[in-house]
């Protein structure tokens, strides 16, 4: 272990931005561990697992989900990346944004094709229930969505860094106005007049909210001051939205309730962003300091280098130890309604295997990340068909 992180120590340049690796790594860690813990199934008596969640019985636990819901930080470290990747690029434009999408998309690819091969083989092989498989296909298409909208903002970034060169740090007003106009038609008085579509106007402006406040820091427009204004401002429009305006508590989907905040994202969602986002900012210095110790510099370039197998494979880590145990039954933390107190302290009790399982299927998950130069096109034309196959199963369209 020494050795690795000796080795890991010596082959990181000099320039490279610590505290900015050490942000994103901690909001990939952030995803994993927010659905493992507020995420359960309940065990029907046909022996198929359905979608829970703790929050459902444990209101209380909402807090929690403000800290584990870190995307906003995801998304200001990727706007701050993409510029500095942006800067240095060699070839055109285009090209530039051919390589940071085909990044994404071949984790995504690979985990969808996957799982096309595993649903008839674990229904007809193994008996397991067609309800089952549904639950499972939604978990593994849950984070994917997040990916679809990072690429969309990634392509975005020639615009994003011309709006932070013209109006800095102000360049994401706009977007937070956006939102606020969405929630209030679907919210305010004319609420019952709104048509439900409209929510999805927020999608866009919603999520590159974060990623424009990045690229303006990355362009050097975002001072102390003005991180100092995002915490303070973020944190008293997050107090209000939830004190005086009514705004569900969780920032993750509960099942049952009608609102939601995270699907797709409401003002609350911004607000939080704001706050986390001038807290990193001013925190980096002191994070890029404590990240020169070799010891915890080495978990952070282990996790940055497996960002898209953690985010497209977790939940299929958890669903490896649901699915074999529901034919035992209810096992408590594992398959059974996440109504009591004992349910979470097994939960957490469990985690440690999920993340076990997360590095076991990690070790060849991993190589979806890499440039497929050994796949010809017969192989990455049917790896496009499977994940087709899979998309159209795990939206309900078959």
């Amino acid at each position: 272990m020494n050795a690795l992180v000796e080795r890991i120590e010596a082959r990181t340049p000099v320039h490279r931005d610590r505290a900015i690796d050490g942000l994103r790594a901690l909001a990939l860690l952030a995803v994993p561990t927010g659905h493992w813990l507020l995420g359960g199934f309940t065990l029907s008596s046909d022996g198929a697992i359905h979608n829970a969640s703790p929050l459902g019985t444990f209101g209380g636990l909402a807090p929690v989900s403000w800290i584990l819901q870190m995307l906003g930080i995801f998304f200001l470290v990727g706007g701050y990346a993409s510029v500095l990747s942006y800067r240095k690029r060699k070839g055109s434009t285009g090209d530039w944004l051919k390589g940071r999408l085909a990044r994404l998309g071949r984790p995504v690819l690979g985990v969808t094709a996957v799982w096309a091969v595993l649903l008839p083989l674990l229904h007809y092989g193994f008996g397991v229930p067609g309800d089952t498989l549904r639950t499972a296909s939604t978990l593994v298409i849950q984070p994917l969505w997040f990916v679809g909208v990072y690429t969309v903002v990634t392509a975005l970034t020639p615009l994003c860094v011309r709006a932070a060169r013209r109006a800095g740090v102000w360049a994401a007003a706009p977007l937070l106005a956006s939102v606020a106009v969405v929630d209030f038609l679907r919210y305010g008085p004319y609420a019952d007049a709104v048509p439900s579509w409209l929510s999805l106007l927020n999608i866009l402006p919603g999520w590159l909210f974060a990623y424009q406040l990045g690229v303006s820091w990355g362009e050097g427009r975002v001072t102390r001051r003005h991180a100092w204004g995002l915490l303070l401002g973020g944190a008293a429009l997050f107090a209000a939205l939830l004190l005086a305006f009514g705004y569900p508590a969780s920032m993750v989907g509960v099942p049952g309730e009608a609102r939601t905040n995270s699907h797709p994202p409401s003002l609350l969602v911004l607000a939080l962003a704001a706050a986390q986002s001038g807290a990193a900012i001013l925190l980096r210095d002191r994070l890029g300091k404590l990240l020169k110790r070799p010891a915890l510099w080495a978990p952070v370039v282990v996790v940055n280098l497996s960002a898209m197998t953690i985010l497209c494979w977790h939940q299929t880590a958890m669903l490896a130890a649901a699915i074999p145990a529901a034919y035992v039954g209810e096992v408590p933390g594992l398959v059974g309604a996440p109504d009591s107190v004992g349910w979470i302290l097994a939960r957490l009790a469990w985690m440690p295997l999920f993340a076990g399982l997360l590095v076991l299927i990690g070790r060849y998950a991993r190589g979806f990340e890499s440039p497929w130069t050994g796949t010809g096109r017969t192989r990455r034309t049917a790896a496009g068909l499977l994940a087709a196959g899979f998309a159209v199963f795990a939206l309900g369209l078959a």
